[in-house]
């Protein structure tokens, strides 16, 4: 997962992950997404042949970070003729809150029993990525993208993701975790049932800053 400041990578045997990395680092997603997925694959002792399938997150979030995970998940899965699985990224903090799947986070399970919650991220431009879960952690509205004070009742609900550290005048209380993780990812994966599996394409939400150049202006002689 790629679609916040944080980069992590996982292995899961399909009973347990077996191997992780995890860092923060905003501006370096291209340089530590390979080294990092070969040194998750070489602490657990398994070549790239032995995978049988890849997981992503899929955003929402700022453009450059967020096509780094999703492009190295594709040209994995394109290479090795694996099947690859998007889930939003909120979807995976939303998870790793409410201690889903077991074992997700060290910080899983923060969201109190019997209340629904919020997940932000960091939008920029002074907005966030957010998305509204039940008491069951399903996700009922959303991803959308705004400002944190224009989010209907977020005072009064508790709140996962960085864009709840952000801006906490605009929520309740603050849980962690603040960003995704690829434990939490390939457990909703495996387990099927407990996140809804999307095709590996990025969630943006908006149009990214960079534009393509129009046709040169015409200059008149003087």
């Amino acid at each position: 997962d790629t679609a916040t400041p944080a980069v992590s990578a996982a292995l899961h045997d399909g009973e347990r992950v077996i191997a992780e990395a995890f860092a923060v680092d905003a501006r370096r997603h291209g340089e530590l997404l390979a080294p990092m997925i070969a040194n998750v694959l070489a602490d657990a002792g398994v070549a790239r042949e032995d995978l049988t399938a890849v997981a992503v997150g899929v955003g929402p979030g700022p453009y450059t970070g967020l096509r780094v995970g999703v492009v190295t998940a594709r040209v994995l899965g394109s290479v090795l003729g694996l099947p690859v699985y998007g889930v939003c990224s909120l979807d995976v903090i939303a998870a790793a809150a409410r201690g889903r799947p077991e074992g997700s986070s060290p910080q899983a399970g923060t969201v109190p029993p019997g209340r629904g919650f919020l997940v932000a991220t960091d939008a920029r431009r002074k907005e966030v990525y957010w998305a509204r879960y039940d008491v069951a952690g399903r996700r009922i509205e959303g991803p959308q993208v705004g400002p944190a004070s224009a989010i209907a009742g977020a005072a009064d609900l508790d709140v996962a993701g960085a864009g709840g550290q952000l801006y906490p005048e605009a929520f309740g209380a603050v849980i962690a975790p603040a960003y995704p993780d690829a434990r939490t990812l390939c457990g909703l994966v495996v387990l099927r049932s407990q996140a809804e599996l999307l095709p590996p394409e990025p969630l943006y939400l908006r149009r990214p800053d960079a534009r393509e150049p129009g046709p040169p202006k015409r200059v008149t002689p003087v």
